[in-house]
């Protein structure tokens, strides 16, 4: 793989394309992944959670025979038949063949990342992140990352780390253990930047950054603020200040996530963004605002007026 400190700028989020809020066909799904290709895209993120594990069969399927790329994936929820029908009620648009079964010791995290590899159709990635251990930080930290330490001495995986969207308990993996990379979600954006001293230590010690959520869920994702901020209704304030960001940035001729895509980009210890995509007309749009350079003034206008 190419080394961290090469990573490429712009990622390709593989939720969406594992049914993410609704469902997506195989065709739709494989030229999503061929458009994010003909963009120059040579990062891929996905995970067992996406899809009951379809986001990363798709992703394996449509990525096949190519080189170049880094592709990383998660473990801590392990995918187990659910003997039952209906469809999924995490928040992907798929049938519930399985289940999530929550597993962060050292036996979940090797079957967690053999079942992916089995998805993918790959014998390594180069990415393994421990996703989501909110609730189960201590055995995240005192088995999920051995276990992946293990893992990548033996080649498995080139890089480790974890991916949350909170950045206290990421903090405490770049303190206490020997993390590669964190993928933090929605706490460095336009409008939240809670997640400034992960940042710093991160750079301090090394340890690059993927930046997601860089939309906080929607509220960013269009040249007029509307939608959810963290997947919930946008509370009144966080709305209006969008709406002056928003407005700046239109004196400038640049679009609200047009800029909401280069903010993070900002900080020495952001490597890459990662944008999800469910169709390819969705990558082709990120595509052509990532493309445009954001002048200079219009950073130093919003830091004056207090926005960022």
């Amino acid at each position: 793989m190419r080394t961290l400190d090469d990573l490429p700028r712009h990622g390709f989020g593989a939720a969406p394309i594992g049914g993410l809020y609704e469902a997506v066909g195989e065709e739709q799904a494989r030229a999503t992944v061929e458009a994010a290709w003909s963009r120059g895209v040579r990062l891929f993120d996905t995970a067992p959670h996406y899809g009951l594990g379809l986001s990363e069969r798709r992703l394996g399927a449509a990525l096949a025979g190519r080189t170049g790329y880094v592709l990383s994936t998660k473990v801590g929820r392990l995918l187990r038949p659910a003997g039952r029908s209906g469809r999924d009620d995490q928040g992907f648009d798929v049938p519930a063949a399985y289940e999530r079964v929550w597993d962060f010791s050292r036996d979940g995290v090797r079957r967690s990342l053999e079942e992916s590899l089995d998805r993918l159709g790959l014998p390594r990635v180069d990415i393994a992140l421990i996703h989501d251990p909110d609730d189960h930080l201590e055995e995240a930290l005192t088995q999920a990352y051995p276990a992946l330490a293990e893992l990548r001495e033996e080649g498995v995986v080139r890089a480790i780390g974890v991916g949350m969207n909170q950045w206290r308990a990421p903090l405490r993996f770049v303190e206490e253990t020997g993390v590669d990379v964190v993928m933090l979600a929605g706490r460095y954006t336009l409008l939240d930047q809670s997640g400034l001293p992960l940042l710093d230590a991160c750079l301090e010690r090394g340890v690059r950054v993927l930046a997601a959520g860089v939309f906080n869920s929607g509220l960013l994702a269009t040249p007029r603020p509307s939608g959810t901020f963290d997947y919930r209704p946008a509370p009144p304030a966080v709305l209006e200040r969008a709406r002056r960001v928003a407005a700046v940035c239109e004196t400038y001729g640049v679009a609200l996530p047009q800029a909401a895509m280069a903010f993070p980009l900002r900080h020495p210890a952001v490597a890459s963004i990662v944008l999800g995509a469910r169709s390819p007309q969705e990558v082709e749009a990120n595509a052509a605002l990532w493309s445009r350079p954001v002048p200079d003034d219009l950073w130093r206008e919003l830091e004056a007026e207090g926005l960022i």
